[in-house]
């Protein structure tokens, strides 16, 4: 059965990829991005593109009249830098998130799937487990909180039918890997084939785990085929398995890049919680759903696409404030 779906945030990494397999399966997709954090050349041809604003509540309401779905992945994903510009990233996550659910309010919308981050957990002791209580650290797991509250109340009050996919720390082909402000992955592997130093902050030793974009398209795609009642479930999307130190990434990013890499070390980030991975036991439960790309062929997959493409960063989003605990990565550009 043809699905229509509707992609906020198509030109980013999770958004092109899954509507581009949208397309390859047969379903009409529609999607909008105003490539802040995404890549204009990231969406798929075949998309029914508007360059715009999920904020424009009055746009997001016409363009996603007729739709029956709507992956909601817009946002200003950065988490780091969020604490520095905390204003512009609020208003992107909880703003433009009620804006989109009342767009699927009024559109009588089928299913709201929303895309949420590891940073509602805080700093837990992990793997994050979706009953675990939430406890941002920062302005950007705040945001994503409060956004998913707004979407609870308006489900309690007009029967919004919404679900909440959280995908660790997505990485592949497509990413913005010129972006100094976020995908760790990317950064290493461009500044390692540049010949530079991988910057690290701290001591390196925090723990993350990294998840292929395909193994979450794919357990988006269930959530949207099924026909059970799931309204308001937060679902881990990711592997479980692959827990890795960010020094150890470095000379994993470097293995593949065949460059052995020197590392700089700066100071901690401030509110970096210092180990973020999830557990998928309730998706892989409830769905028979299992992540199972490496992460060594994925990052052989970027090392092999950003090869021919090196750049530099672009500093595209300004700090509202400047404190001394503002990393000096950013304020002098050193990225």
């Amino acid at each position: 059965m043809v699905m229509r779906v509707y992609i906020t945030g198509v030109g980013g990494l999770l958004g092109s990829c899954l509507a581009r397999y949208l397309i390859g399966q047969g379903h009409y997709v529609g999607g909008i991005d105003n490539m802040i954090g995404g890549v204009e050349g990231n969406v798929p041809n075949g998309v029914d593109f508007t360059h715009g604003n999920i904020t424009d509540t009055k746009l997001i309401k016409e363009l996603t009249e007729g739709y029956e779905v709507i992956f909601h992945a817009a946002a200003l994903p950065y988490e780091g830098l969020s604490v520095f510009a905390p204003a512009i990233v609020t208003e992107s996550i909880v703003y433009g998130t009620v804006s989109v659910a009342s767009a699927a309010i009024h559109n009588n919308v089928r299913l709201l799937i929303n895309c949420s981050s590891m940073a509602r957990y805080g700093d837990q002791i992990p793997p994050f487990t979706e009953d675990m209580p939430t406890n941002p650290v920062d302005p950007y797991g705040l945001a994503k909180i409060q956004a998913e509250q707004h979407l609870e109340m308006l489900s309690n009050i007009h029967g919004l039918n919404y679900v909440t996919v959280v995908p660790h720390n997505v990485i592949g082909v497509g990413q913005r890997y010129f972006d100094p402000f976020r995908n760790v992955v990317g950064i290493m592997i461009n500044r390692c084939l540049q010949g530079k130093p991988i910057v690290v902050y701290g001591d390196g030793e925090q723990q993350r785990s990294f998840s292929n974009v395909t193994d979450c398209i794919l357990a988006v795609y269930k959530i949207m085929q099924s026909d059970r009642d799931i309204c308001g479930q937060v679902y881990n999307i990711g592997p479980d398995d692959n827990e890795i130190s960010i020094k150890q990434l470095a000379y994993k990013v470097g293995h593949h890049c065949e460059k052995y890499p020197s590392l700089e070390h700066f100071p901690d980030r401030p509110q970096e919680v210092k180990n973020a991975y999830c557990s998928s036991g309730k998706i892989r439960k409830e769905f028979n759903y299992n992540a199972a790309i490496k992460m060594d062929q994925t990052i052989k997959e970027m090392v092999d696409w950003i090869k021919p493409q090196v750049k530099d960063f672009e500093y595209h989003l300004d700090l509202e404030f400047i404190t001394d605990k503002t990393p000096k990565t950013w304020t002098d550009r050193l990225i």
